[in-house]
C-alpha cells in the first residue's frame, strides 16, 4: 500500500484501485467534499504526473476519456481546486509524491492499461440521493426522479409554475456550465416531447438552473448532472469507442528524485538474477518478477538504483 496524505486530502493505491478521500475544513472545496470518497481501478487510468513548484507542487491522476461521470458532466470545466483528480503536495512531501507516481506508472506498464476512451462509465458516479445548485434553485435527484425548485430570487416565469419534478426516464440530455466572469452559469435538463430550446435563457427555462456564481456551492450542481447521466439509456458519452490498438502508455522521466529508501546491503546477485534468468518469451515468469522487485523496493531490501537497474533489465525482455 503506497499512501500520501495532504491537507487536501488522502490518495493510496494498493496496486489495483486508487482511493481518494477529500479533505476537510475550511479550503476544502464544496464539490469535493460533497463527492466525498472516491474509488478509482487501474483500468480507468490513463496516467499520472507530479508538477514541482517552488512550493511543492500537485499531483494530477489523468482518467481514460469517458470513464468518470463527473468529469463528463464537467467537460473541463473545472476549476483547479473543485478538480477531484488534483492533489496539491507540501515541498517537504515531494519524494513520496514522486514514488506514488512511479508505483502506478509500473502497474499500468505491467498491466498493459490502454489509454485512450471508453465506451462506458468505470465510475459509479456520485451517490444518490444528490443535491446541487444555487443561483435562483436547487436541483435534487433521488435516483429515479429529478426535482427543480427555486427560491426568492427565481424569476415569475418559474416561481408561478411552482417546484419542477420529472423522471429520470424522459430526460435526453443534461449539461453543466458554471458561471465564468460576468456571465451566469447553468444546469439544464433536456426532457422527451417537452419543448426546449438552447436558446432559452436559464432564468426563464423551467428546466434550468440560473447559476450566479455567487458561492462555489454552485458547483455542486455538477454532481446532479454527472448522477443523472449515468443512468440514461444511451448516454451522450458513450458514443466513443475504445481506440485499438491502444496508445501506448507515455512514461516520461520524474522531474524529481524519489524519495530515499533506507535499505540494507546492497543485493547484486538478486537483480542479476532478474534479468538472466527469465526467458525471453516467458511473459508471465517476466511479470512476475517485476511485480516482485516492486515489492522488495517497497519493502526497502532495494535501493532506488537497484530498482531501477533491475526493472529496466526485465522490461528490455517484454
Amino acid at each position: 500500500m503506497t499512501e500520501i496524505t495532504q491537507r487536501d486530502g488522502t490518495w493510496s493505491f494498493d496496486g489495483s484501485e486508487v482511493r481518494i478521500v477529500p479533505g476537510r475544513g475550511k479550503g476544502i472545496h464544496p464539490l469535493r467534499e460533497a463527492l466525498g470518497e472516491i474509488v478509482v481501478p487501474v483500468r480507468a487510468v490513463a496516467g499520472i504526473s507530479f508538477e514541482p513548484d517552488r512550493k511543492g507542487g500537485r499531483l494530477r491522476l489523468r482518467l481514460r476519456d469517458g470513464a468518470c461521470p463527473v468529469l463528463r458532466a464537467a467537460d473541463g470545466r473545472l476549476k483547479d481546486g473543485a478538480d477531484p483528480y488534483q492533489l496539491s503536495v507540501e515541498k517537504d512531501r515531494t519524494g513520496v509524491a514522486e514514488f506514488f507516481v512511479e508505483e502506478i506508472r509500473d502497474v499500468l506498464l505491467i498491466e498493459q492499461v490502454p489509454t485512450g476512451p471508453v465506451d462506458r462509465f468505470l465510475l459509479p458516479g456520485p451517490s444518490v440521493p444528490v443535491a446541487g445548485g444555487g443561483g435562483d434553485g436547487t436541483a435534487s435527484f433521488d435516483g429515479g426522479t429529478v426535482r427543480l425548485t427555486w427560491n426568492w430570487k427565481a424569476k415569475e416565469a418559474k416561481s408561478s409554475g411552482g417546484p419542477v419534478a420529472f423522471p429520470v426516464s424522459e430526460v435526453t440530455g443534461v449539461s453543466w456550465v458554471p458561471a465564468i466572469g460576468l456571465e451566469n452559469g447553468r444546469l439544464r435538463f433536456t426532457l422527451r416531447g417537452q419543448w426546449s430550446s438552447v436558446s432559452t435563457p436559464a432564468e426563464s427555462d423551467p428546466y434550468s438552473l440560473d447559476l450566479w456564481g455567487l458561492s462555489k456551492k454552485e458547483y455542486t450542481a455538477v454532481l446532479v448532472a454527472a448522477a443523472v447521466l449515468v443512468r440514461l439509456p444511451e448516454p451522450e458519452q458513450a458514443s466513443r469507442k475504445e481506440s485499438a490498438p491502444p496508445a501506448p502508455i507515455e512514461i516520461p522521466a520524474p522531474t524529481h528524485a524519489p524519495a530515499e529508501v533506507t535499505a540494507p546491503a546492497p543485493v547484486p546477485a538478486l537483480t542479476a538474477s532478474a534479468s538472466a534468468s527469465a526467458s525471453a518469451d516467458d511473459h508471465d515468469v517476466l511479470l512476475r518478477r517485476l511485480r516482485e522487485l516492486g515489492e522488495l523496493h517497497r519493502a526497502g531490501v532495494l535501493t532506488d538504483d537497484e530498482f531501477s537497474t533491475a526493472k529496466q533489465a526485465v522490461l528490455k525482455r517484454l
